[in-house]
This record gives structure tokens, sequence and C-alpha cells, in this order.
């Protein structure tokens, strides 16, 4: 019997729901980047998207341990000359809530199309409400 390897057409693909409420950044992005993945399935096959939609709640209610929330920072460039951009997690959490999570668990998937495409099954809403209460989303144990 030779190694079994997923098809696109053959994944069948789950709904989740996490509560980010106090839970610690980077132990929340871990466990939701490998659902996105596919890697909690016996069939995760590396090349194909085997994972699941996951939904994130409470995002703006997460937790940093230590003084990562004044210490903690995020750089990008614009592109320009001298376009070094930096910004903390407590003014990146004031300006846009949901950020400092998908960062996070962005951050941990195959930087690549493949990537791409599984950071497109995350969904992060800041407070308890989503609209996705039709898909019929589980409970995601962490």
């Amino acid at each position: 019997m030779g190694t079994y390897l997923a098809k696109p057409a053959e994944v069948v693909r789950k709904w989740y729901v996490v509560d980010a409420n106090g839970r610690t950044l980077g132990r929340l992005a871990a466990r939701v980047a490998g659902v996105l993945r596919g890697k909690h399935k016996p069939t995760f096959t590396p090349h194909v998207d085997t994972g699941d939609h996951v939904v994130v709640i409470n995002a703006g209610k997460i937790a940093l341990t230590g003084d990562k929330f004044r210490t903690k920072t995020y750089i990008h460039h614009t592109g320009f000359p001298g376009g070094l951009k930096t910004i903390t997690a407590e003014h990146l959490h004031a300006k846009k809530p949901t950020a400092l999570v998908e960062r996070a668990i962005k951050g941990m998937l195959p930087k690549n199309t493949l990537g791409k495409q599984m950071g497109r099954k995350l969904k992060v809403y800041a407070g308890a409400e989503h609209p996705h209460k039709a898909q019929g989303p589980e409970p995601l144990t962490l």
C-alpha cells in the first residue's frame, strides 16, 4: 500500500469558531494555523490545501504575556527611501484590533500561493458576533 495523497476535489472542509477572549496570542495562532493548513487531519498532504475554515471572535480581547503589549514592534517598509515604519502592538491594537491576530496566524502559514489560499479561510472579528452562523461552525478546543 502506498502513501495516501489527498486530491483538491476530495477535501471536505469544516468550519470552526475560536473564542480569543483572554487567550495568549502565540498559542492561539499556532493552533489556528495548524487547522488552516490541515495538520489536524489524517489526510494532511503538504502540497494540497486540506485545511478548514476558522472564525476567530473576540480578537480585541487577546492577551500578550509580559510587557509585550508596549514593547513588541511591527515593522514594514513603504518602498521609498527612508520608508521604514514601526508601530507597537499597543498602537496597532488600538488602530485595528484584529490585526494582531491576523498577522500572527498568517505569519505561521507557508510563504507561497498555497499559504495565501489558506489565509483566505481565516475570518477574524473584534467582537463576539460573526456573519458565518449559516455555515454551522463548531467550537475548536485549544
